[in-house]
């Protein structure tokens, strides 16, 4: 059985895309340990790159070539100051050269130098192949797959990412939705505390605690940040940020100068129905504001959907329960990242692969059942809400517009983020032994449905509203 820990499923990162920006920069920074491993690092004299596939249809629009050069400068993307990227890849444009794994400088042209091809590999639609040349005349070549969430791969090792001699898997191994029932039913605990056994045959509850706040902390600041950004997202579709706007409106005149002063400010506003519509939206628009400019976000469980959970996450602190705190946070993330990592297991979490019910679809599924558990629900509950966010996603397609993460992508992340909410309240009324639908049922039917769905509404921009609507109509 596959063992993926809720930190592979929540990685912190950088916009606009898992996919197509967090995963070819990864892999680039691979490449180099791989070069470093087998003794030709040093001997590197030049660097070419060929995107195949999605990462080429819509590489220009997810930044994947300015991702791939940031990966082979060695800058890790949960840490680099977001603002330098401009001057970075500026730099490698004018003066034609990079600085390979800030170590050694090397002839870079991107013009000429990174290729985007439309052939599709028949191992994954994301695929990337590196290629360093030698002093002595010599070439060799490596692959990788993005395979959605930041994940990549390489073909022969499939989907295993640890080393097995190394670690030899959880002490409560689930593969299905049943599997983690079956656990609660055994143990009499909640989905939260049979994923905390598993995550600390990984790491002590201390290491735990302190990666959990620091995915909340990138969660909220992106929040924060994208609410109090004003202007137009990059890119040429003239996009305007929204959240700004409308928390402007929700906020009115309160002071506050931090985001937990925001949190508290937000607590004390208005809160009749439409204004809990507004500030949902808000939140997971002004994520994605983030993500669309090459800002820091938290896969959730990739950047297109990063703005779902910490949507629903702030919907619970600010409308819900006044009084949460850490603790809540813990709990409401163990188990949204166990539920994404059942839909990476029995389908996919890759818009390449499965199309936009991959992306919101899940997101919108891992923030309902985590919601369910923290408003009272049973295991049972919250495998249903889950069932329910998902159920009403199936078939949604992968358009973006220009290539661009942002229309309709951005506006999803609202939707997807208010299903949730829906699918929580839904599942907490209804008695889940009269539940129609399992949610191993819902996880194969995406997975067929992700494989019956046309290539053109996978993340190609070859289809939907990628080509009703053109730059020329923004």
């Amino acid at each position: 059985m596959e063992c993926i820990s809720i930190f592979d499923m929540l990685k912190i990162g950088v916009g606009p895309s898992s996919s197509h920006t967090l995963g070819p920069w990864r892999a680039g920074r691979r490449w180099i340990a791989e070069l470093k491993k087998d003794g030709h690092f040093e001997n590197v004299t030049a660097i070419t790159i060929d995107l195949f596939g999605s990462l080429s249809l819509t590489g220009k629009g997810h930044a994947t070539d300015i991702a791939v050069m940031l990966g082979l400068c060695g800058y890790d993307p949960q840490t680099i100051d977001v603002s330098s990227i401009p001057t970075i890849i500026g730099h490698i444009n004018t003066e034609k050269k990079i600085h390979f794994n800030t170590e050694l400088w090397v002839t870079f042209d991107p013009e000429t130098q990174i290729v985007f091809n439309k052939e599709f590999k028949e191992f994954h639609p994301n695929a990337i192949t590196f290629h360093a040349h030698f002093t002595n005349g010599q070439k060799i070549s490596s692959s990788f797959y993005s395979i959605g969430g930041g994940f990549v791969i390489k073909e022969e090792r499939k989907r295993k990412e640890k080393k097995m001699e190394e670690f030899q898997g959880f002490p409560l191994p689930i593969q299905k939705a049943t599997d983690l029932l079956g656990y609660c039913h055994e143990k009499g605990k909640k989905v939260s505390e049979i994923v905390l056994e598993n995550e600390r045959s990984l790491r002590t509850d201390e290491e735990i605690d302190q990666r959990i706040q620091a995915v909340w902390n990138v969660m909220l600041e992106s929040m924060y940040t994208g609410c109090h950004t004003e202007g137009t997202l990059p890119g040429g579709l003239n996009v305007r940020r929204r959240a700004f706007d409308t928390h402007k409106k929700l906020i009115g005149d309160t002071k506050y100068t931090s985001p937990q002063e925001w949190i508290e400010a937000i607590r004390d506003t208005e809160v009749k129905f439409r204004q809990i519509l507004k500030w949902v939206s808000c939140f997971a628009l002004a994520v994605n504001e983030v993500n669309a400019s090459l800002g820091r976000v938290v896969t959730a469980p990739t950047n297109g959907s990063a703005g779902v959970i910490p949507a629903v996450m702030m919907y619970y602190m600010v409308i819900e329960n006044h009084d949460a705190n850490f603790d809540d946070v813990k709990q409401f993330m163990l188990v949204a990242g166990e539920i994404g990592s059942l839909f990476k297991k029995g389908a996919t979490i890759s818009a390449a692969m499965g199309g936009c019910q991959a992306e919101i679809g899940v997101s919108s599924a891992m923030a309902a059942g985590a919601l369910t558990e923290l408003m009272g629900g049973t295991p049972e509950q919250v495998l249903m809400a889950s069932e329910i966010a998902m159920e009403h996603h199936l078939g949604l397609t992968c358009d973006p517009i220009a290539g661009l993460v942002q229309v309709p992508c951005i506006e999803r992340n609202a939707m997807g983020a208010v299903k949730a909410i829906n699918a929580c309240e839904m599942a907490l009324d209804t008695d889940a032994a009269n539940a129609k639908v399992p949610l191993d049922k819902v996880i194969e039917t995406m997975w067929e449905t992700a494989q019956d769905m046309h290539t053109k509404y996978k993340e190609t921009s070859e289809g939907g509203l990628a080509v009703k609507v053109s730059l020329s109509d923004c």
